[in-house]
């Protein structure tokens, strides 16, 4: 029996973002409505190769445990059939520009007239008011405008974006965390709410001590490839075979490190006895150790370094 047991969702989505955030609640119990364009489907339908026995690696990735039914949203009739839907449902969401389902009597303040429990859950590019709010946003798009891609990369390499689709995930994820905090404020007042996904919003929430450096320095931290702004060693190696990723994350960790790779000489080096003191001297100490980490493969290293 999953928690949203009985939990009926509308899902007007497409695409990533809003369909993440479906698939989230539909993994815990609730019965999801996947609504899609007659003759065509989801447009991730048609994302590939790869394809499994015809349907979209890319489309069963977002959309398992949901029922699908093909609407015809231009059509009066088809409006007709959503209204109706909507009438039986706890949560909407939707992902259309701002404004769009307005035509349709579908945007929020109707919706909620007709069921004031409803949670009408919109996912947008960058909220639903503002002087962006009708602009379209894609992911690749949104990484760049959220400071994610000027972090992300080498030192003196151009902005990368991340290697997944980073910007509709979290707002998918933000999508199902403001539908389940509506669920529980509708369990004490009987009210449904409207809860309004911006993506931008969601890269600059990933920000976080990287915001905190900028206000404290007033300086835009720079890329450091695969290096840590704050904390040392804490960055990728190169082994005898291939690649290993160190995470010392204090100073303990830094002191159990030194006895396991026989280097009790690092521990007492004024250079490297605190944190704030290796990052300082990061230039120092990455050869160094980029010495140490050649000398084996990437196995024998994690199955030494898992004893820490």
């Amino acid at each position: 029996m999953g928690a949203l047991d009985g939990i009926k969702v509308l899902d007007l989505s497409r695409v990533l973002a809003g369909p993440y955030g479906t698939q989230i609640l539909a993994d815990h119990g609730a019965e999801v409505w996947k609504v899609e364009i007659p003759g065509k489907g989801d447009d991730t339908r048609a994302f590939g190769p790869p394809f499994q026995n015809g349907e979209s690696a890319y489309f069963m990735s977002v959309n398992r445990n949901k029922r699908s039914i093909t609407i015809n949203m231009k059509s009066n009739d088809g409006i007709e059939i959503i209204k109706n839907l909507l009438l039986k449902a706890d949560v909407l969401i939707e992902n259309f520009r701002p404004g769009t389902l307005d035509k349709f009597g579908l945007d929020a303040d109707s919706a909620l007239k007709m069921n004031p429990r409803l949670i009408y859950c919109s996912v947008s590019g960058f909220g639903q008011t503002g002087p962006w709010s009708r602009k379209p946003g894609y992911d690749l798009a949104i990484q760049g405008m959220g400071g994610i891609m000027s972090l992300t990369g080498e030192p003196d390499g151009p902005p990368a974006k991340v290697g997944t689709s980073i910007a509709d995930i979290i707002s998918g994820i933000y999508a199902a965390q403001g539908i389940l905090l509506a669920l529980v404020a509708r369990n004490k007042t009987g009210r449904g709410q409207k809860i309004d996904i911006s993506m931008l919003d969601g890269q600059i929430s990933l920000l976080t001590y990287q915001a905190g450096i900028y206000f404290a320095e007033g300086k835009s931290p720079m890329r450091k490839g695969n290096q840590h702004p704050t904390i040392c060693p804490y960055e990728t190696f190169k082994t005898k075979d291939g690649y290993l990723n160190l995470a010392v994350g204090n100073d303990k960790l830094w002191l159990s490190f030194c006895e396991l790779i026989n280097r009790p000489d690092l521990k007492s080096d004024e250079r490297f006895t605190t944190n704030p003191k290796r990052v300082a001297c990061r230039n120092i100490l990455f050869p160094i150790l980029s010495e140490i980490f050649s000398t084996r493969s990437t196995a024998k290293w994690i199955t030494l370094l898992e004893k820490a």
